[in-house]
């Protein structure tokens, strides 16, 4: 595993290796050991997995506030997305920057999105699915959205929206009294 940095200060790119035979492949995933300088003491405590249909739907931009504040390690495991990391975190010299990159399957590539910053992503193949490790659980009090077509971070999605649930269209805009996320 080879640990690359981003513009975004905690967003990295994880290169894992495949070891190919005439059997098939064999790719380690997730290694404590690798990762826990990048997960900073944090461990993995929920794997969740996503499938989405229609090329063009937009999931997202989700993320926890503290105390429940999570790290996600994100690999496209079929098909293909355009995935962005918002930076919401006040304290950030990258606040309310974008990183995007596009995740394939069999790249063999994890996206990680540390704690305070928002995740979403565009299908750009049908049926895409995600495989998502986080460090903290699920706690629907603590979520949080920002708007996939929010002006204040001006997102450019390569494809035309054709889906977004109603809870993500519904997400408050960043205005003067948006306060960020304390990380």
């Amino acid at each position: 595993m080879k640990v690359n940095t981003t513009e975004i200060n905690g967003v990295s790119l994880i290169e894992l290796s495949s070891f190919q035979d005439e059997r098939g492949s064999f790719t380690r995933w997730y290694c404590e050991e690798v990762l826990k300088d990048i997960l900073r003491g944090r461990k993995v405590v929920q794997a969740n997995h996503s499938t989405t249909a229609s090329v063009g739907a937009i999931r997202g931009l989700h993320f926890q506030h503290p105390p429940y504040a999570e790290t996600k390690l994100i690999r496209c495991i079929r098909g293909a997305v355009f995935d962005v990391v918002v930076d919401l975190r006040t304290n950030s010299e990258t606040y309310l920057q974008v990183f995007s990159v596009e995740l394939r399957e069999g790249d063999d590539r994890l996206l990680k999105v540390p704690e305070g910053c928002a995740h979403g992503f565009q299908v750009l193949e049908c049926d895409s699915e995600l495989l998502y490790l986080h460090t903290q659980p699920y706690a629907p009090a603590f979520e949080g959205g920002l708007r996939y077509n929010d002006p204040a971070v001006a997102i450019e999605w390569p494809l035309a929206v054709v889906d977004v649930s109603d809870r993500d269209l519904n997400h408050p805009l960043i205005d003067d009294q948006f306060s960020g996320v304390s990380t």
